[in-house]
């Protein structure tokens, strides 16, 4: 290739500002669709901290996808501007609790977000100290810069235990703060979240509660149209955005998965050389769109609780007109593979509790049956994704 050559693409003629299509893209408030009642409920817990006092601690509930990161992100960032206008200084923090597991994480992370080492000379290392020290550090930094912080917990299921929400909760109850207020805000897919609590942090943390529904066809729509300024005048085809909201209304209400099936199809439309997005792309960004997710739910996940799912999987794909399989059935398809992986099985009991870890994170979904005084009580399990979709990204995952 000679210099003259051009290696690369100076004007994309699919999109023209792909950041609106990112997922960690926080749109105004203009842009965020069918949430008028949960953002004026959120405002409604945290609205004392405009006055200095200590706002409600709020637990958010629903599926992926249903806007709750993003009402909390939009309103804590509201909130911090109403009450500077006020001369009261607000701060937000927040932790993706699916990378920040530990207490020590936790902690770390939040006393990075709202220190300003020039303002109150104290350092946060990423490690060498010790979780007490982090504690310590952080009460200093918001008596000293802050009259009320904002904590985000997203993902806060995935917590490894309930210290850091002890911690935060009571803070001032226990005479850590003496300046500073802090509010919570908790984020589960899991509604039965709150039921693993520790009971006196339930009764500090629970204080507000509220439920995000899935959104129906013509707000996922609303939200995409709301996005298409992301892509070049005429290039979207008129039936490109509907096709993708009843899709995504169909199977899962997410707005998020609804969004990824829309950027995926213009880099479809960008890697064919297509002059439009066509409705044609939508069912293979939706493709990739699930293949993506599943992949992001099993990154990082043990040989052997891959090798249950992988046992699952195989018999789904063997028998699909089978709805579910008993917990022993998968068992001898478990031990047959880990055979041919030249590995040692777990026990009957372990692989059980890698059953219900699959089914925490929504990647199988278990029912209960009643055999009979014959045969008792066993369980059944369903993969809730496509099985060559599941298939497809184990082979990916262990090359």
């Amino acid at each position: 290739m000679s210099e003259a050559d051009e290696l690369f693409t100076r004007e994309d003629p699919i999109f023209a500002n792909k950041e609106l299509l990112e997922i960690n893209h926080l749109p105004d408030g203009g842009r965020i669709v069918g949430r008028d009642e949960e953002i004026g409920h959120l405002a409604n817990a945290v609205n004392p901290a405009i006055f200095g006092q200590s706002p409600s601690n709020v637990l958010i509930y629903g599926k992926t996808g249903t806007g709750k990161s993003l009402c909390a992100k939009y309103v804590s960032r509201r909130l911090i501007e109403t009450a500077d206008e006020e001369g009261v200084t607000v701060a937000m923090a927040y932790v993706d609790c699916a990378q920040d597991t530990t207490e020590t994480q936790t902690v770390q992370t939040i006393a990075t977000a709202v220190n300003d080492p020039a303002v109150t000379d104290i350092k946060i290392p990423d490690k060498g100290i010790s979780t007490a020290t982090y504690y310590k550090r952080l009460w200093k930094i918001l008596d000293q810069q802050y009259d009320v912080v904002l904590v985000i917990l997203d993902e806060i299921d995935k917590l490894d235990s309930d210290g850091i929400l002890m911690q935060l909760s009571r803070a001032g109850e226990a005479g850590k703060l003496h300046h500073c207020k802090v509010g919570v805000i908790g984020i589960s897919n899991k509604i039965k979240y709150k039921d693993r609590m520790d009971e006196r942090v339930r009764s500090s943390l629970c204080e507000r509660e509220y439920v995000f529904p899935p959104y129906d066809a013509n707000q996922l729509r609303e939200i995409m149209d709301a996005r298409s300024d992301s892509f070049r005048d005429n290039v979207l085809e008129e039936s490109v955005i509907p096709r993708a909201a009843a899709l995504a209304a169909r199977e899962h209400g997410d707005a998020r998965k609804a969004i990824d099936i829309l950027r995926y199809a213009g880099e479809i439309a960008q890697s064919t050389g297509a002059k439009t997005v066509k409705e044609a792309f939508i069912v293979q960004a939706r493709e990739r769109a699930e293949t993506d997710r599943f992949r992001e739910l099993i990154r990082g996940s043990t040989p052997h609780s891959r090798f249950v799912l992988q046992a699952l999987t195989v018999l789904s794909l063997n028998n699909p007109n089978q709805d579910g399989f008993r917990t022993t059935r998968i068992y001898d398809v478990y031990k047959e593979i880990c055979r041919q992986e030249g590995s040692d099985f777990l026990s009957l009991r372990r692989v059980r509790d890698l059953l219900k870890e699959h089914a925490f994170l929504d990647i199988i979904e278990q029912a209960h049956r009643s055999g009979g005084s014959a045969e008792g009580s066993y369980t059944e399990h369903q993969l809730l994704e496509e099985p060559a979709v599941v298939k497809k990204v184990l082979v990916e995952t262990t090359e």
